[in-house]
C-alpha cells in the first residue's frame, strides 16, 4: 500500500509533445507514445522531458533553452522568430485579423476563423460519448476530460491538477505573481491574456455583448446575463419576509424591507 501511495504522489515531468499528456517516468511515456504511432527519439539534451520526431522539431525547441527568441517585455522565450512576433501581439495589443460580419478583431488568423464559427453555428467538433458538439477541437478536448475525469495538468508548487494546459499555466501565475500581459495604454498589468482584452475595453469603449431584446450593448457577458435577468425576465424569485411580495433582485428585497423595518422603528 505504502509503495502505491508514493507512485501516485510522484511528481508528472515529462510530456507527450503530441497530445499534451504528462507522465512520471520516460518509460511511461516511451509506451504512451505507440498510441500515435510514432516513436520519439530526439530527446532535449537539458533534461525537460521533451522528445521529438524530427531534427527540425528539436532544432526549434532548443532556441527556447538558448532564450534565442526572447520576448524583451516578459522574458518569454520562443522557438522562433514568427512565434515571437506573435507573442509580441499580446503586450502590443495588435489584432490585425478582422471579422466582417461584427468588427471584432483577433492577433492570430486562426482564432479568427474559430470565432467566425459563432456567426456561422458550424460545430465540426463531436464528442464520440454524448451528443455534444463544439466549435473548437481544444474544446472538444477538454470536454471529453469530464467523461474521463482525467486532469493531466499538475502544479509542481501546490500539486492542484488541471483538465487544461491553459488553466496551469495561469494558476502558476498565483504563485510567481507573475503578470506579463501590460497594457501599452496604461501602467496596468495582467496574468492572463483575456484579462488584459477585458480590459483594454475601458480605453476603448468596446462593448460587444449587445442585448436581442432591447439592442442595449455590455463589455463583458456577465453583465448582459445580469441585464437580460434582472430587466427582460419575469422571474422574481427573491421574497419579503415581511409581506411576501417578490422581487428580481436581492437588492430590491432590501431597499422594500425598509418600508417594514422604518415603519416599525417609528412606532417604538
Amino acid at each position: 500500500m505504502k509503495a502505491n501511495s508514493r507512485w501516485h504522489h510522484r511528481e508528472k515531468k515529462y510530456i507527450c509533445t503530441l497530445c499534451d499528456k504528462w507522465f512520471t517516468s520516460k518509460r511511461r511515456l516511451t509506451v504512451h507514445r505507440k498510441v500515435h504511432g510514432v516513436e520519439l527519439l530526439l530527446s532535449c539534451s537539458q533534461l525537460c522531458g521533451r522528445c521529438f520526431s524530427s531534427r527540425s522539431s528539436l532544432t526549434s525547441h532548443m532556441n527556447i533553452h538558448a532564450s534565442k527568441y526572447k520576448c524583451t517585455e516578459c522574458g518569454k522565450c520562443c522557438h522562433s522568430s514568427s512565434k515571437l512576433a506573435l507573442h509580441r501581439r499580446s503586450h502590443s495589443g495588435e489584432k490585425p485579423f478582422e471579422c466582417t460580419v461584427c468588427s471584432k478583431r483577433f492577433t492570430l488568423s486562426s482564432n479568427l476563423v474559430r470565432h467566425s464559427r459563432i456567426h456561422s453555428g458550424d460545430k465540426p467538433y463531436k464528442c464520440h460519448l454524448c451528443d455534444e458538439a463544439f466549435c473548437e477541437s481544444g474544446t472538444l478536448n477538454s470536454h471529453i476530460r469530464v467523461h474521463t475525469g482525467d486532469k493531466p495538468y499538475k502544479c509542481h508548487m501546490c500539486e492542484k491538477t488541471f483538465s487544461q494546459s491553459g488553466s496551469l499555466n495561469n494558476h502558476v501565475r498565483v504563485h510567481t505573481g507573475d503578470k506579463p500581459y501590460k497594457c501599452h495604454m496604461c501602467d496596468k498589468a495582467f496574468s492572463e491574456s483575456g484579462s488584459l482584452n477585458k480590459h483594454m475595453r475601458v480605453h476603448t469603449g468596446d462593448k460587444p455583448y449587445k442585448c436581442s431584446l432591447c439592442n442595449k450593448s455590455f463589455s463583458e457577458s456577465s453583465n448582459l446575463q445580469r441585464h437580460k435577468r434582472h430587466i427582460h425576465s419575469n422571474r422574481r424569485p427573491h421574497q419579503c419576509p415581511f409581506c411576501g411580495k417578490m422581487f428580481k433582485t436581492n437588492i430590491e428585497v432590501k431597499r422594500h424591507v425598509r418600508i417594514h423595518t422604518d415603519t416599525k422603528v417609528q412606532k417604538l
